[in-house]
């Protein structure tokens, strides 16, 4: 404790605001409640968890995102099933349990004592359960989110949690996911709602889980939509990448030594121009790239075992299923952070949990601080450029010339400021022509030395990314 407040301490001199992560949707199964609840069932901790009793047979069928065999696991300690909808070890919390709720309200104001600025919610849309234990229809799991997530009780919990923390300390609450509507989102994040102040949603990180990848119109589409359903009201987090998903470049970008820096920095200049909240995963402001793991031997991660097992048991061609995960595994977006050409990247003098990538002698903080057009000195650029322009953060944004096969553009908006962002997705050049829009002006980022502009026309080299000013 005393070192996480020397750490707090110092980011707040730094005027760095902390946020933690607070999982409340399950407790590990050491966890001294788990071991009091499962001790009888008498015992006052019972009721912090599901339980299903032996003698009334088998529970009804629940999916387990870790657990081939589902998500009820016997405990004959008491004769009973306990529920976990992520790992056996990862025991649900019963949050229908008012005392369960003022125990996790208590761990947070705990922390916002001590200091912190905010709450990530872990895995929290999972968190109400309906515990009469309907049957449900046989695949519905295929639409985990609708069945598990998002139960009308889970708001007036977060009333409460609202009304007993983050009112009452000031801080901020984001969601890891937002539910499966615009308005399950809004529902969660409208001020005037007093729940959370933010919420991921997952549908732009969904759109490249194969191999297969994605359309470049569908990106489009997807981050257009969100936009729009947030113009007016509520607030959105913008990612592209997190520690459940493969790399950003890998996914969305181009990892060849060609156009990895270039893609990369189109990438990030998109993250950082878009409104709402950019959320940046480690190892993207360097363009860290997938880790080669073709065998199952080669993979320690609980998600990535469990598929395998689960892809098994289905009759799955196992060689296309290595395939996929080979190239969508978390455990790609997993690997120690790259630091220096040093033995383990400068990660550490130990055995890291998982290898370190092959390419960290060229992919690493050291040598990228010393190159002007790397990919981590175009972060830093474009991270001041966003902090200086408000337009980037609060502008209303519209799409221009959304058909367009390989370029993105839109406008940024503020008051008498307005913004051109154009993205040029592709591996080759392409122009676009821009009518009616205004005369460009100086380039407030360019991840080349130079763009080329004839009148209307813009002509954009291979992944090139450029934010113009538009004079009036």
């Amino acid at each position: 404790m005393t070192d996480f407040q020397e750490m707090l301490d110092g980011f707040h001199k730094r005027g760095i605001k902390f946020v933690l992560d607070v999982v409340v949707n399950h407790s590990s199964d050491q966890h001294e409640w788990f071991k009091q609840s499962r001790s009888s069932r008498e015992n006052q901790y019972r009721d912090y968890y599901h339980w299903w009793p032996a003698e009334k047979g088998t529970p009804p069928y629940r999916h387990s995102l870790f657990d081939p065999e589902g998500a009820w696991e016997f405990d004959s300690l008491s004769n009973a099933y306990y529920l976990h909808t992520f790992a056996e070890e990862q025991p649900d919390l019963n949050w229908e349990n008012p005392k369960l709720r003022q125990e996790v309200y208590d761990i947070m104001k705990f922390w916002a004592e001590k200091g912190v600025d905010g709450f990530r919610m872990d895995a929290f849309q999972f968190t109400s359960k309906d515990t009469t234990w309907p049957e449900f229809p046989k695949g519905h799991e295929k639409d985990f989110i609708k069945w598990y997530g998002m139960r009308p009780q889970l708001h007036t919990y977060l009333n409460e949690m609202y009304t007993e923390v983050i009112e009452k300390y000031d801080v901020f609450a984001v969601a890891e996911g937002a539910g499966s509507t615009f308005k399950d989102a809004h529902d969660l994040v409208d001020a005037d709602r007093k729940e959370l102040q933010m919420a991921y949603h997952f549908e732009s990180v969904d759109m490249s889980r194969t191999p297969d990848g994605y359309t470049f119109d569908e990106f489009k589409d997807v981050f257009t939509r969100w936009d729009s359903s947030f113009a007016d009201k509520g607030w959105i987090a913008i990612f592209l990448s997190n520690h459940d998903n493969a790399r950003l470049v890998n996914r969305f970008g181009n990892p060849s030594p060609e156009f990895r820096t270039p893609s990369t920095q189109l990438l990030n200049t998109f993250l950082l121009s878009m409104r709402g909240t950019p959320y940046t995963y480690y190892g993207d402001e360097l363009g860290m790239t997938n880790i080669d793991m073709p065998t199952i031997e080669e993979y320690v991660d609980i998600d990535a075992i469990g598929k395998y097992k689960a892809a098994l048991k289905s009759g799955m061609d196992m060689n296309e299923f290595m395939k996929i995960l080979n190239y969508s595994s978390r455990e790609n977006g997993r690997t120690p952070m790259q630091w220096d050409a040093t033995p383990n990247a400068g990660f550490t003098t130990g055995k890291p949990w998982a290898r370190v990538n092959e390419n960290y002698k060229e992919i690493n903080v050291l040598s990228q601080n010393n190159d002007p057009n790397s990919i981590l000195n175009h972060f830093k650029k474009m991270t001041k450029v966003r902090k200086d322009n408000p337009v980037l953060v609060y502008g209303k944004y519209d799409i221009i010339q959304k058909e367009h096969p390989e370029i993105y553009a839109f406008t940024r908006t503020l008051d008498n400021e307005k913004v051109l962002v154009l993205l040029n997705f592709s591996t080759k050049s392409n122009d676009i022509t821009l009518a009616n829009i205004g005369k460009l002006g100086s380039s407030l980022i360019n991840n080349y030395p130079a763009v080329q502009i004839n009148g209307d026309k813009v002509s954009m080299l291979p992944y090139q990314a450029v934010i113009l000013k538009i004079e009036k």
